[in-house]
């Protein structure tokens, strides 16, 4: 017993010897181990200085976001509103404005205020004209190189290289412009000596009799002595107004609307109405000759907006010389295209080799990246100065619709790209647009059975369906593989087209 009990007291002091040796070398390592990666004192500091940093950083990032959203949703806010301070601190030519309107973040107004003068008596008139620093001599083709047993035509014959060149700026040139001799549309001798006094036009068109002559109103004493408001009229239109409105004569034979002096064209130019429209309103510089300035204005609107203030808004104030609305829906003309074969504005297979031929020759859809605002318009209004570059301009986009459809809204842009920077123009918003004038509707629908052509195929079973003297760059071999252009995919931003 006695044995056995020195041996486990034995066997403890041993254990106990060996936990004591061992003692010191654990305490050795247990310093070595903090000595080598010992915390500084700070350290607890150190820690909270970068979790405050931290938060700082995300708390400013989110308050610079909230900063960011506060100062675009001012900007949309200010576009909008009917305060005229904040609305004329307001710039919808920005960058940002139009990326917000694209993303759909902007809502139209219908109308909006115009920031014109208050009093057409103060406006100053700018003396001379603006000088032409790139084409200083533009002259016209009056005769047509008509091919074997064609008659003449009002565009004339232009064939694809005519057309290539016209877009080549010289200081001295000769385009295609209408009136080729023989193709009709000629005007009375009693208007050509009325509209040679006219230097400030207001200008507007009837056709087929889809409208009458609606008063301007809001026009000054000033502008009555001023302006020549003259409505170009087919002799149907005529005939039409004489029977459901009151028609003067003066004393040299010309007849009266009111203050519209009617301007007869007689010897139609097209089959299509549509197209007949687009001469006065496009080629107002060749109809009225001596004319600075002119405003155009569709037949179907009454205008409520005294034209010197027009005229002072959107050329004089800002230093520009041609000025047209911006399209409320659209600004890609292949949307406006698509938008076209929807409402049924034209054979739809014909919008489409119209735009794969802008297509091929490079005419990319609209996008932010662009230096316009748009490349489709509301062409209903156009204002102008009749300088050489702004008449070029004129004939070259008459000359697209008279080679390929009559709408008008599609080949603006493509001639804005074709002539690049020498082009300059105000596009300004839709909603001043629709405060310029009152909108009345036709007096009947227009209707062609062009526009309800779907297939190409219809054109070879009946041949009364195409055109027979515009439209002809349609049906003429062009120069360029357009089989393998794939037209770009159309976003539909719009229920209205």
């Amino acid at each position: 017993m006695e044995g056995e009990l020195q041996k486990s007291v034995s066997l403890r002091l041993n254990r106990r010897g060996d936990r004591t040796n061992q003692t010191p070398h654990a305490k050795d390592s247990d310093m070595d181990f903090f000595s080598q990666g010992r915390l500084p004192q700070d350290y607890p500091l150190k820690i909270g200085w970068k979790k405050g940093f931290i938060r700082l950083v995300l708390v400013a990032g989110i308050l610079w976001m909230l900063l960011i959203l506060f100062a675009l949703l001012f900007h949309i806010w200010s576009c909008q509103t009917s305060v005229s301070f904040l609305s004329a601190i307001c710039n919808k030519e920005s960058k940002v404005y139009t990326m917000l309107d694209t993303m759909g973040l902007v809502s139209k107004p219908h109308r909006c205020p115009i920031p014109v003068a208050d009093d057409p008596d103060k406006v100053v008139i700018p003396d001379g004209q603006t000088s032409d620093e790139i084409v200083k001599n533009l002259l016209y083709v009056t005769e047509d190189e008509v091919p074997s047993q064609s008659p003449p035509l009002f565009g004339g014959h232009q064939s694809w290289s005519q057309r290539e060149e016209s877009f080549k700026l010289n200081a001295t040139m000769k385009v295609h412009c209408g009136f080729i001799r023989g193709g009709g549309a000629e005007m009375d001798p009693v208007d050509i000596k009325y509209v040679k006094k006219c230097k400030f036009v207001v200008a507007s068109g009837i056709f087929d009799g889809y409208d009458i002559p609606h008063q301007p109103t809001n026009i000054s004493l000033r502008s009555k002595k001023l302006f020549c408001f003259l409505m170009v009229v087919d002799e149907i239109s005529l005939k039409f107004m004489k029977e459901n409105t009151t028609v003067k004569e003066d004393n040299n034979g010309g007849k009266w609307v009111g203050i519209w002096r009617l301007v007869l064209l007689k010897h139609p130019p097209y089959d299509e109405p549509r197209r007949n429209g687009k001469v006065p309103k496009i080629l107002t510089h060749r109809l009225f000759p001596q004319a600075q300035y002119s405003i155009w204005i569709d037949g179907k609107m009454e205008l409520i907006v005294d034209p010197l203030l027009i005229l002072e808004r959107y050329l004089w104030h800002g230093k520009h010389t041609f000025a047209i609305a911006q399209h409320k829906h659209h600004r890609s003309i292949y949307e406006e295209a698509d938008a076209n074969k929807r409402r049924k504005r034209y054979a739809r297979p014909l919008i489409d080799l119209h735009m794969k031929i802008y297509y091929y020759e490079g005419m990319k859809p609209w996008s932010v990246t662009k230096k316009t605002v748009s490349d489709v318009p509301e062409g209903a209004i156009i204002i102008r100065e009749h300088t050489a570059i702004n008449n070029l301009f004129s004939c070259l986009w008459f000359n697209e619709v008279n080679l390929f459809t009559p709408r008008d809204q599609l080949s603006f842009g493509y001639v804005v790209y074709r002539l690049g920077d020498s082009f300059k123009f105000f596009m300004f918003p839709n909603c001043e647009y629709n405060s310029i004038f009152v909108l009345h509707p036709h007096t009947r629908e227009h209707s062609s059975p062009i526009e309800w052509v779907k297939q190409l195929d219809q054109f070879k079973k009946d041949s009364n369906l195409k055109e027979s003297r515009g439209g002809l760059g349609l049906w003429t071999p062009y120069p360029g593989d357009l089989d393998s252009v794939v037209l770009p995919n159309v976003t539909r931003t719009s229920k209205a087209g």
